[in-house]
C-alpha cells in the first residue's frame, strides 16, 4: 500500500515506519523536518504541518491510506481530521492515548487521580480525536489505544488485544513495547479488523 504517516519521525512513529518498510509498504512520511527522516527505498519525506491543514490535504491525496502519530496538542485533533477529509483519502488509522480506556474500576484511565496535572492536557485531546471520530460519517477510521505504560522494549509479536477496557497482565500491569505496537498497527492496516472502532493492546 501508499501510506502517508503523519508524524512519522517521533518515538511510535519511526517504529511505525520500519514495520510499514519491513512488510513492503510505501511511505510517505509528513513531517517538519525532512531531515530527521531515514533514507530508506520506498521512504520519501517530505514538509507538512498539520495545522496548514489544504498544504498537508495535498501531500496525503492519492495514498490508500493515512496513519497519524502527532503528539496531541491540544486543539490539533479537528486539524488532523480536517486534513484527512480534505484530501479524499477513506482509510486513517490514529495513534490514540489510553486515556480514554476503562480501568478495572470501571472509570476511565484519565480520571486517575495520580496523573500529573500536566499530562491531562495531552490526555484529555487524545479522548476528543476519538469523540470526534465517533461522530464522523466520512472516513474508515480506527483509534488505536497503547497499553497505559508504552515505551523502548522487545520485538516480541506476542501481545493481546481488547476494545474499550486496558490489557492488563495479571499482576495488573499495562504495558507494551513501541516495537509490538508498531505490528500490531500494521497488522491493523493490512487486515482492517477494526475499522470504525477502537481497540487497544498489552502483554
Amino acid at each position: 500500500m501508499k501510506v502517508a504517516l503523519i508524524g512519522a519521525t517521533g518515538r511510535i512513529g519511526t517504529k511505525i515506519t520500519a514495520e510499514l518498510l519491513k512488510r513492503g509498504h510505501s511511505v510517505t512520511a509528513i513531517v517538519r523536518n525532512p531531515e530527521k527522516a531515514p533514507d530508506e527505498p520506498n521512504l520519501r519525506s517530505v514538509k507538512g504541518d498539520v495545522t496548514d491543514t489544504d498544504r498537508t490535504a495535498a501531500l496525503v491525496r492519492g495514498h490508500d491510506a493515512v496513519i497519524s502519530s502527532a503528539p496531541f496538542i491540544p486543539g490539533i485533533s479537528a486539524k488532523v481530521l480536517e486534513t484527512v477529509r480534505k484530501s479524499g483519502v477513506k482509510r486513517y488509522i490514529a495513534v490514540g492515548g489510553a486515556g480514554s480506556l476503562k480501568a478495572a474500576d470501571g472509570k476511565l484511565v484519565m480520571d486517575n487521580p495520580q496523573i500529573p496535572p500536566e499530562w491531562l492536557p495531552s490526555i484529555k485531546e487524545g479522548a476528543e480525536l476519538l469523540k470526534l471520530l465517533k461522530a464522523d460519517s466520512q472516513l474508515d477510521w480506527t483509534f488505536f489505544s497503547p497499553a497505559v505504560n508504552i515505551g523502548p522494549g522487545e520485538r516480541t509479536g506476542k501481545f493481546r488485544l481488547g476494545l474499550d477496557e486496558v490489557v492488563a497482565a495479571p499482576d495488573g500491569k499495562s504495558s507494551i513495547s513501541y516495537d509490538d505496537y508498531a505490528i500490531a498497527l500494521v497488522d491493523e492496516l493490512e487486515q482492517g479488523k477494526h475499522i470504525r472502532k477502537r481497540f487497544t493492546i498489552g502483554y
